[in-house]
This record gives structure tokens, sequence and C-alpha cells, in this order.
């Protein structure tokens, strides 16, 4: 397939296009990075240089192009967002971004559509020991500070499942993505501005990135059209597992512990994830219609993959 991906140049970008083109796909990256648009272009992919949040100036740009299918998978994240206001330009893409992607969608011809959607949209609480399917209920408000986060990922998933019947669209619901960013936490670890907190918090749903891109591959060429897929691992964890996991792995220093309540003076939308959220996600869907299994069926082992294809010498 030709396959429109928006979010080419970000984190788990740099796992899917190569992934994407091993099976045989076509991509065409849009990026607003000049220097990102010649390293795709080096590495295969045509390159359309755009801001999806202005829509006239996305669809000129792809004057003439075709495509069979759009792969919605933009942030605005380049570090771990500490602040509610933090999200704020990803959840715009969300919603506008979405909005203007499946305008180039029709533009182009594409017949499928997949945006990325996560796990947090369970709920930023305590949601119990059973593992959650896709039928749970899902960004049901609440009236706290998340609410806006919530709202965004129910829009992208309600513009992408009911754009009609001439677009099968698919959400993937991510859980926290790991792997590819194992550099950066590793350096705020480093320099003491990474905490975690004291005492156990909830447990959180992970996938490494590598999984994430090959469930998008397979939700591409196998997905269900109207249906919502969970993209995690086998092994639920808590923040501070995680990080502590990564400290060894990488030999960087272990992450300060702080109480629950400093960390939410100081960054309190990353410390309502590491402390108030507990949730359990099944991915038997994903694994009975899409054919896909984890290639690491958890942190640890996603983990000491990296580094041993990293030579072992930490970061």
């Amino acid at each position: 397939m030709k396959v429109l991906l928006a979010g080419a140049s970000g984190t788990l970008g740099h796992f899917l296009v190569p992934q994407l083109m091993a099976a045989g796909h076509h991509v065409i990256a849009v990026t607003r990075f000049p220097q990102a648009a010649e390293r795709l272009r080096q590495g295969g992919a045509t390159a359309v240089l755009a801001d999806v949040l202005d829509r006239s100036a996305l669809l000129a740009a792809l004057e003439g192009l075709s495509a069979d299918a759009v792969v919605h998978e933009l942030t605005a994240l380049t570090k771990a967002p500490l602040r509610y206001a933090d999200l704020e330009p990803t959840n715009r893409l969300r919603v506008e971004g979405t909005r203007n992607l499946l305008d180039a969608a029709r533009q182009m011809g594409a017949t499928r559509f997949l945006t990325q959607s996560m796990f947090l949209g369970y709920g930023f609480r305590d949601l119990g020991p059973e593992p959650l399917t896709e039928d749970a209920p899902f960004a049901v408000p609440t009236g706290a500070k998340t609410d806006p986060v919530l709202a965004a990922l129910k829009s992208t998933e309600d513009q992408v499942l009911g754009a009609g019947p001439e677009i099968a669209g698919i959400a993937l619901r991510y859980g926290l993505f790991y792997g590819g960013d194992i550099e950066v936490f590793a350096a705020m670890m480093s320099r003491r501005r990474l905490p975690v907190p004291l005492g156990r918090a909830g447990t959180l749903a992970l996938v490494h990135h590598k999984d994430a891109a090959s469930a998008t591959v397979a939700a591409l060429e196998r997905g269900v059209g109207g249906r919502v897929y969970n993209v995690v691992d086998n092994t639920p964890a808590t923040w501070r597992e995680l990080m502590e996991e990564i400290a060894r792995t990488t030999r960087t220093p272990r992450p300060i512990v702080l109480p629950a309540g400093l960390i939410r003076l100081a960054a309190p939308y990353i410390a309502q994830v590491m402390t108030r959220v507990n949730v359990r996600i099944s991915n038997e869907r994903a694994r009975t219609e899409l054919d896909w299994t984890p290639r690491f069926p958890g942190y640890r082992e996603g983990l000491a993959a990296d580094m041993a294809t990293a030579g072992g010498h930490g970061v």
C-alpha cells in the first residue's frame, strides 16, 4: 500500500517507517522539518513538508499524490510531559490534526485510516485488578484536570471510527511507550530530573516502540474497520519499576525517590500517571484479530534487548 504517515519523524515513526517498508509498503511521510524530510528521503520514503494543523497548506502539499491508507501518529511531545499544559499541543493534534488528516485521506483516495490513541483514555485512576478490554468505558470525563486529555483521545477515535463508509477507521490504544527514548529517560535520571514516587504506586500498561510499530503494521494490513485495538505487552509495571530497570540496564544512577505529594507539586501531570493510575489491559483482541504478539513480553526483556543491540555499553 501507499501509506501517508503523519508523525514519521517522531520516536515511534523511527521504528514504524522501516517496518512499513520492510513489509512492502511505500511511505509518504509528512513532516514540518526540512532536516527530518531529508533523512526520510535518504531512508527510501517520499517526504512532504507540511504542517498538519494548517489544513489548506497540507492539502496543497499533497495535491496530486494518492494513498491507500493514512496513519496518524502525531504528538507534540519531545520529553515526558510534566504539567497538564504540556499536553495541550498534542490535544490539538488529536482534534484538529485528525480532522485535517481525514480531509487529506479523502483527497488522496485513501480507504483506511489508523489513529494513535492511548491506554490512559480508560481513566487516570485506579481501574481495578481485572484486565480491561476494548469494550470498557473510555474517555469518561470526571471533572478533573485530565479531562482535556480524555476529550482529545475521544475526539480522534470518534472522528476516525465514524469517518464514513468510504474509510475504514481503526484506533490503536497503545500502552506507555518505552525503548526508543531510553537515552532521554536515562539522561534525565542522571541529572536528578526524573524522580520516582516513594511507596508502591499503581501499575501501567507498557509497550516497546518496536512492538507498537509491528502492531501498527499488522493493524494496517489485517485490522477491521470500525474496531479499536489495545496495543500493550503482557507485563504491567509501576513507573518506579520501569525507571529503575532503565537505570540498571543503562548503568545510570538510580532515580531519586520522593514522596508522591512532593512530585505532584512540581510535576502534576506525570505525578498523576506515576501515582494515581492503576490499570491492567488485555491485548487479546490484537493477538486474535491482528495475529500479533509482542516480541518483548515485558519491559525487562525489551530493555535487555535494547542494551544488547547497543553493545551493552550503557548510555
